[in-house]
């Protein structure tokens, strides 16, 4: 059961905390407020494509740096508000190139950032999106997620594995992670979707911990994809892994997907798996595939309300100039910038179809 301040935070009657915003209109209702309190208000209108994408934004941090704690994310910070200007007008116009239903995004600083974000979206293009963000907890990087939308939200929450799951070592605790679930309606029928945003643990030596964060997702995910739920999990997983090549005791994937119990009910597909083999590479620098969106079953066959169409890594919207800046890391805020780089990371696209 959750209960639920004016701030929209809450938590979990037995003791597993979780902070949830309560912005659907049925819960409203059942909390009597307004004039119309018993009545069924309808979810936003279905799109006919669905695009769900994901970015790393690498260091989107503005250039206040009074609000940060740790060193390297005062170094990291944008140098001047000239440099964060130039930053939040070129993600913007990138993304006014995709138009993404949903943009989960990794690497942020805070809400703020993401407002600005928005704001340059809606004043320079036209284009509404609004921020769903609750603060994570790490306090090495300051890094955070977020996820900007353009309708559907009713939902949004964290959560923290229980003093069992703890006690067991299986698990590693997800500091960066983000859960959105988004309504829409199609005649008479209501389309749910649930979806994770994660940002794991970086680096191959990190492999180990990897695994236990990707369990722990798949454990929270995992009875909702056995029912049958519109479920994805997405974002910047850090496998080292390729598409296609998840194994057993590997890097995290194997288990993020389901393969490592029995149950066949509970596996989820790799997209990125549907994209050709050439077009794969999801990283600036590195040739890695980080990036990844994993759908239930449900999303590819059609049979949740949307079907799976086609996925896209949209580096022409990443790459600036005469082609991908091998140098970006020693220079993001010094080449020229008809020639910068947004990211070192490239986003990454699925669009779904809307089943009549």
């Amino acid at each position: 059961m959750f209960r639920c301040n004016a701030l929209g935070r809450g938590y979990l009657a037995s003791g597993l905390r979780s902070l949830v915003v309560c912005i659907a209109a049925s819960w409203i209702a059942g909390f009597g407020f307004g004039q119309d309190a018993a009545k069924d208000w309808p979810a936003d209108r279905a799109p006919s494509d669905l695009k769900i994408a994901t970015w790393n934004l690498e260091w989107f941090f503005d250039d206040f740096k009074a609000n940060n704690r740790s060193d390297v994310a005062k170094e990291q910070s944008a140098p001047s508000r000239a440099e964060w200007d130039w930053r939040v007008g070129n993600f913007a116009a990138a993304i006014a190139k995709f138009e993404p239903t949903i943009l989960a995004v990794q690497e942020i600083e805070d809400r703020s950032v993401m407002q600005s974000l928005t704001k340059v979206l809606k004043e320079q293009f036209n284009l509404s999106y609004r921020v769903a963000f609750i603060d994570g907890f790490d306090s090495g990087t300051e890094q955070d997620v977020a996820v900007i939308f353009r309708s559907g939200l009713v939902e949004l929450a964290r959560r923290e594995q229980n003093n069992s799951m703890f006690e067991s070592k299986e698990y590693y605790n997800l500091s960066k992670h983000l859960i959105t679930r988004f309504e829409w309606q199609h005649g008479e029928r209501v389309i749910p979707l649930t979806l994770l945003n994660l940002h794991l643990r970086a680096t191959a030596d990190a492999a180990e911990l990897r695994q236990k964060q990707t369990k722990l997702a798949h454990e929270w995910m995992r009875k909702g994809i056995a029912r049958g739920e519109n479920i994805i999990i997405l974002g910047d997983l850090n496998v080292e892994e390729a598409a296609g090549e998840a194994k057993t005791g590997g890097d995290g994937m194997h288990t993020l997907l389901g393969l490592d119990n029995l149950d066949p009910n509970d596996n989820l597909v790799d997209l990125l798996e549907k994209a050709p083999a050439d077009k794969r590479r999801t990283h600036l620098i590195l040739d890695k595939q980080f990036d990844r969106i994993l759908a239930s079953p449900t999303l590819v066959d059609g049979k949740g309300g949307y079907k799976f169409k086609n996925i896209e890594v949209l580096s022409q919207w990443n790459i600036r100039g005469t082609g991908p800046d091998l140098d970006h890391w020693d220079t993001r805020y010094t080449k020229d910038y008809d020639e910068r780089d947004l990211s070192d990371h490239h986003p990454v696209m699925a669009t779904f179809e809307l089943v009549p």
